[in-house]
């Protein structure tokens, strides 16, 4: 069955990525981000399976509006990919800039709740859907510097279980995909500013995930029968593990 999607954050990363792959599977697909020529270029690429649709997560007004902005023929979501979101920055607390803080929660926490409260009640009508969230690997494992990108992706896992005890019963699934080291896209960029070298430093020696691995593992999820549901998915490059605690001694 072809599935009508939205992606957010699909102008780059993640989003381009997984908008691509349900694609190129048969599915149509509304890509949504802040930068609208970016929109345009990708439903270029791939036709008329892609609706551009530029929207800010952040926009609490515009996000609830949503279902009855769509075109008609696109209302009827039944794949929500809540993609869009972002680290700041790597100071510890005690030095981080607040407003950082405030933007990784505006996008990371609050995008992702509206987005959600405003699809879900069309898919618990229709009695089928799935939400994917994208949290991440700091959710789960603490490290330097993490302190609110690794809150706001605790959150994004906590709150796929908890939408899954709520729709229990029904044939709308929910899952959260969290990747750990990924490269080739904006992720380090965007934290560190723009400052390229320090970006690619996080990378360098190492072979990293690539976001069309995040895209697999989301067809994956969505690919399997609607009695099954993958509640968490977290992958990581044979590269990486969990390191052990931390000790400072004298």
């Amino acid at each position: 069955m072809a599935l009508t999607a939205l992606v957010t954050g699909a102008t780059a990363g993640f989003g381009a990525a997984i908008t691509r792959r349900l694609v190129q599977a048969g599915h149509r697909v509304i890509a949504t981000g802040r930068r609208a020529e970016r929109l345009d270029a990708l439903a270029a690429e791939l036709g008329n399976a892609v609706l551009p649709f530029p929207l800010d997560v952040t926009d609490a007004a515009a996000v609830g509006a949503l279902p009855g902005s769509l075109p008609e023929g696109w209302r009827e979501v039944d794949l929500l990919v809540n993609n869009a979101g972002l680290a700041l920055g790597l100071d510890p607390a005690f030095k981080a800039d607040i407003a950082q803080w405030d933007q990784m929660v505006a996008t990371n926490i609050t995008g992702v709740m509206h987005m959600t409260r405003a699809l879900l009640p069309g898919m618990v009508a229709r009695n089928r859907g799935h939400v994917v969230n994208i949290g991440s690997t700091a959710g789960v494992y603490a490290y330097p510097g993490g302190h609110v990108y690794g809150g706001t992706k605790a959150f994004v896992a906590q709150f796929t279980l908890n939408l899954k005890a709520d729709l229990v019963g029904t044939f709308v699934r929910v899952t959260a995909v969290e990747p750990g080291l990924v490269g080739g896209t904006e992720f380090s960029n965007v934290r560190f500013s723009g400052d390229a070298d320090k970006a690619a430093g996080v990378y360098r020696g190492v072979e990293p995930m690539t976001a069309d691995d995040v895209a697999e593992a989301v067809m994956w999820v969505v690919s399997l029968p609607r009695h099954v549901n993958i509640n968490r998915v977290e992958m990581m490059p044979t590269c990486q593990a969990a390191g052990p605690l931390a000790i400072k001694r004298d």
